[in-house]
């Protein structure tokens, strides 16, 4: 999707960010007639976000550094109910009191990317209005412009009945919140644009619909593409759990090593995604062959811890790793197994792993040390003793890592 002449569409569109948008002239055409405010909705589901979070963020940051207003908004109210999108299961509910704790250390992690300062950036809350609605007077005004065979049609609840999966009336009401917050925040802030997830665009829709229903407004939708990994592995997802943006939860070295470990197949379109390297040293760094693609995702790692943990975390984590592997203190003398790479495709047991490796004596052993915090892969903490090492494990060296301990290092290798 090309030849937009605002900056902000021009930029996402280059980038790699644009799966669809409901009228791309008639938003282009706002956004070169002055200043807009949009908004990306976030669940206060945990005190972080994590690494899967980043897409979303980064189309909020170039909002903002290409002159416009973004607008992060907080589901203090929407998170008590739980967003059916993408979910086999209901979500655990949470107190007002953990999601107000949680939306705090959200706040942190977004400082790093907005700049709120005189309202150049907002950070919204749907409790301050949600939490306030009439039950009934919301089912009249609002309810009655939303068809349940529509719903019942969009994939975020399809796919959960076509599984025979159970979908709580509560989670049924979610699109219907989406949508009043939409309208909310036109009302408030004068927002005319909601951007997320592809998974998101009928609950987006809604709102457009709705808005035209109840205050005539002419609102727009634009949804990015949801990413896995060349290989189709879900991104900020490990074999130790999720990479969160909080680095008391994932240090800034296993977060630089996560980045580092990317795929070949991957490195452009993540440099593209997710930091602000011009487009021309993007290109360069891509057309690196060889072993010197592993120099393209220093870069990427680098740029983006630089993002969210400071550039002094992101040059220390690269010093460490230059000496722990470039140096060979440690990679040069550890002892290596083979295992077929048929295994890792269709899913070694990580506990089978650290026994095969003699790091641990039996399944039961392993699993102890696991509880313990004793085990790791590919630096990062094992915390799943069901977790399986597939593929997605093998670093840019051709190997897994797997580490008992500080000092007991065995490598994996696909053969």
């Amino acid at each position: 999707m090309t030849g937009f002449k605002s900056d902000f569409l021009r930029v996402l569109s280059e980038r790699g960010f644009v799966h669809q948008i409901s009228d791309p002239e008639g938003l282009d055409t706002a956004c070169v007639k002055g200043q807009i405010t949009a908004y990306i909705g976030f669940d206060a589901t945990a005190t972080s976000l994590h690494a899967g979070s980043l897409l979303p963020i980064m189309m909020l940051h170039w909002m903002q550094e290409t002159g416009h207003r973004p607008i992060a908004l907080m589901g203090g109210g929407t998170t008590m109910v739980g967003d059916p999108s993408g979910k086999d299961e209901s979500r655990k509910l949470l107190t007002k009191e953990a999601i107000d704790g949680n939306i705090a250390g959200i706040r942190r992690i977004f400082s790093h990317f907005l700049d709120f300062d005189g309202g150049r950036a907002i950070m919204a809350n749907n409790a301050d209005w949600l939490l306030k609605l009439n039950y009934v007077d919301f089912l009249r005004d609002v309810g009655r412009h939303f068809s349940v065979n529509r719903m019942l049609a969009f994939d975020s609840v399809k796919l959960r009945l076509e599984r025979e999966q159970p979908l709580s009336f509560l989670e049924f009401n979610y699109m219907v919140l989406q949508a009043y917050d939409f309208v909310e925040l036109a009302r408030r802030h004068d927002c005319i644009l909601q951007m997320g997830g592809s998974d998101q665009w009928g609950n987006i829709v809604s709102g457009i619909d709705l808005g035209r229903r109840i205050a005539d407004a002419s609102l727009y939708a634009l949804t990015c593409p949801l990413l896995t990994t060349s290989s189709g592995a879900k991104m900020g997802k490990t074999a130790s759990g999720a990479v969160w943006l909080d680095g008391a939860l994932t240090s800034p070295w296993d977060f630089w090593q996560y980045w580092r470990n990317t795929e070949d197949a991957d490195v452009v379109r993540f440099l593209k995604l997710y930091t602000k390297l011009p487009l021309d040293e993007i290109a360069r760094l891509g057309a690196l062959g060889g072993a010197e693609i592993n120099e393209a995702k220093k870069v990427l790692a680098t740029e983006l811890t630089a993002l969210v943990h400071g550039r002094e975390a992101a040059e220390a984590s690269a010093e460490t790793a230059r000496k722990t592997f470039e140096e060979g203190a440690l990679a040069a003398n550890l002892p290596t197994i083979e295992v077929a790479r048929a295994e890792l495709e269709a899913g070694l047991g990580v506990l089978a792993a650290f026994v095969r490796a003699g790091l641990a004596a039996s399944n039961g052993e392993a699993r102890r040390a696991v509880a313990g915090g004793a085990l790791k892969v590919n630096d990062l903490p094992v915390s799943d003793d069901k977790a399986r090492l597939t593929l997605d494990d093998v670093t840019a060296d051709g190997v897994v890592k797997l580490s008992q301990g500080k000092k007991k290092h065995v490598l994996l290798k696909p053969v």
